[in-house]
């Protein structure tokens, strides 16, 4: 019985003394605390940046140059969260925060590591270091996208030349209407505007500044379409108007900025600010930035889970055409991861442990897939016989990314953040293939590979090619990839893989087979990269390589010979399981090799140690 139920029963309660009734109120405050203290910790993001401290405030709406190092410091670390948080390899996210510090006059000495990172900032006066966690890690292919023309949009309004793109124009446009849904519309259409603008110019004398009747008429379009906001360039020039009324100044009256001011040579000179103009402002504010950036980060999936799982059910079941599989293994992986996935985007709506949702995941698209071949079967009982199909229904867990990018990572000697995703990866593996096991302990499955298909060589090839486009689209999807992204990635894969299938079938070792793949993937994406820079193909096709290349060679994984390991651990069939793991482990590796010798040829920031 408690303290106040007692009291209720006992009716002489002022019979207590002062101290007795002093020690009960105090326990109720107490207890009323501890409970709001509660509920308020589950509601704190240990991981955010407090935007709200006193030295950011002040400076959030002055000119970004002009600000304290706590509000520059703000900027640089929450891109390298972004970029980091979207599944990109700590080089790329040193890198982007690297990007960011450059025209600020900010030396960034950054670690980082699967879900963190620890930067110290210093602008040769004061020095800061932030350090942030992230809770999970996922793969966000358009944020990464983004995020390169929000460096290209932030360099060139500070007077700096554009890094990533050969038109910062599109950059520009791009970055002030990120209310949009389909953000490679945007960039697509202002692009052929900008075409037809230039066009334009060279047979009449045209306006003053095509640029920004370019992105005026993209607004007019942005109108009409499902802009949920004002455009962000709108409220910027409001802004500026009421700061120029408070100053009694016109807005326009000031100057313009030199849009093609070329950074200096040596590092050392951003402290020197060479260039600038006494009392003159550069480009964006504290506020402008970070609004950008929630956008970015608030940005909804592009793709609803039904379809999403639509994407894995064809990317599984293409996979399994690849290795080797039938029609029917094809139908029970389409249902099977289908059904896998979109339950799997569901669940991490609601914030799940990965592990645990990689588990409940697995286990059902192999039932699911058991269950369509036992139907098929009530019709023609050789789909009974594809015990391997479920196989291929877990394939949508692949980690593709953290193990590509962990590759890359130690390429690059950074060791703590590639043993990490990789240690990841094998944890994500261990959880999907130990599900996958016990449905097949459970249901009596007896995995032995793909019967041979026997088809026509030219025809077995043409195949190939259509399933590998296909199986990399579906994946491109699943990372949340442009569609125009998604076709040139799908293109990629679809050359690459067939090669590596066709040249293992003339008898030369799949572990070399998996190296010629990724490295020709790896110059085709940098191929396509320096195309787009010279003015080859049109502006707003330049993806990042990264999102080119993992989910082109991603199909490249072995998943079944990992599954056959755990299966036969699991069977304590040791000699087996050994072999399949050791065929795996020998390919996996072969794929960020390929990839980073590709980066090595056609990258002297990775052909040098500088």
């Amino acid at each position: 019985m408690g303290m106040w139920e007692c009291s209720e029963n006992i009716r002489p309660v002022h019979t207590l003394d002062l101290n007795t009734v002093s020690a009960l109120h105090e326990h109720d405050e107490n207890a009323e605390r501890v409970d709001n203290s509660a509920k308020a910790v589950s509601k704190f993001h240990t991981h955010s940046i407090p935007l709200d401290m006193e030295d950011i405030e002040r400076d959030w709406d002055k000119p970004v140059t002009e600000a304290g190092i706590a509000a520059k410091a703000s900027v640089i670390v929450r891109v390298g969260m972004l970029d980091l948080g979207a599944g990109t390899g700590s080089f790329r996210v040193r890198e982007m925060m690297h990007r960011i510090a450059y025209p600020l006059g900010v030396h960034v000495r950054a670690d980082v590591n699967l879900t963190d990172i620890e930067a110290s900032c210093t602008d040769g006066k004061d020095r800061i270091t932030e350090v942030v966690d992230l809770p999970t890690t996922g793969v966000n292919t358009e944020r990464i996208w983004l995020l390169e023309h929000f460096a290209d949009w932030f360099n060139v309004n500070l007077g700096k030349g554009s890094m990533y793109h050969s038109q910062s124009d599109v950059s520009e446009g791009l970055m002030q209407h990120l209310d949009k849904r389909d953000a490679s519309q945007v960039s697509a259409e202002l692009s052929k505007q900008l075409k037809e603008r230039q066009k334009a110019e060279q047979n009449q004398e045209g306006s003053d500044d095509p640029v920004l009747d370019a992105l005026e008429m993209v607004t007019e379009r942005a109108r009409e379409g499902d802009s949920t906001a004002r455009p962000l360039h709108m409220r910027d020039i409001e802004a500026a108007a009421a700061a120029g009324r408070s100053n009694g100044d016109s807005v326009a009256e000031k100057p313009r900025k030199n849009r093609n001011c070329k950074p200096p040579k040596e590092y050392a000179e951003h402290f020197d600010h060479i260039g600038k103009a006494a009392g003159e402002s550069q480009g964006v504010t504290v506020r402008q930035a970070h609004e950008r950036l929630d956008m970015i980060e608030r940005r909804k999936p592009l793709y609803s889970p039904a379809f999403a799982g639509l994407a894995s059910a064809c990317a599984c079941a293409s996979f399994v055409f690849l290795l080797g599989g039938g029609p029917y293994d094809m139908i029970g992986a389409f249902v099977g991861a289908g059904l896998g996935h979109w339950l799997r985007r569901r669940l991490f709506s609601h914030h799940l442990n990965q592990f645990f949702v990689t588990f409940v995941c697995v286990a059902v698209a192999a039932l699911a897939c058991t269950g369509m071949l036992r139907l098929i079967g009530l019709f023609d009982p050789i789909a009974l016989q594809h015990d391997t199909a479920y196989i291929g229904a877990m394939l949508f867990v692949i980690p593709g990314f953290p193990l590509i990018t962990g590759g890359l990572d130690m390429a690059k000697i950074d060791f703590p953040s590639g043993v990490q995703r990789l240690t990841y990866v094998l944890c994500i593996i261990l959880m999907a293939t130990l599900a996958g096991w016990m449905v097949a302990s459970i249901v009596h499955l007896n995995p032995q590979g793909f019967e041979p298909l026997g088809l026509n060589p030219v025809i077995n090839c043409l195949l190939r090619m259509l399933f590998a486009f296909i199986g990399v689209w579906g994946f491109s999807v699943m990372f949340n990839s442009p569609q125009r992204m998604c076709l040139v990635a799908a293109t990629i894969g679809a050359i690459t893989d067939t090669l590596r299938l066709e040249i293992v079938d003339l008898g030369v070792p799949a572990e070399a087979g998996a190296f010629i793949g990724a490295f020709l993937a790896g110059l085709l994406a940098s191929a396509w990269r320096s195309a787009v820079r010279h003015g080859l193909l049109a502006p707003h096709l330049g993806y990042p390589r990264i999102c080119l290349t993992v989910p082109s060679i991603v199909i490249m994984v072995p998943g079944l010979y990992m599954y056959q390991a755990m299966f036969h651990l699991g069977q304590f069939d040791t000699l087996n399981a050994l072999d399949w793991a050791f065929r795996a482990f020998m390919v996996i590796i072969c794929l960020p090799i390929g990839l980073a010798m590709a980066r090595v040829v056609t990258d002297k920031s990775w052909r040098y140690d500088i």
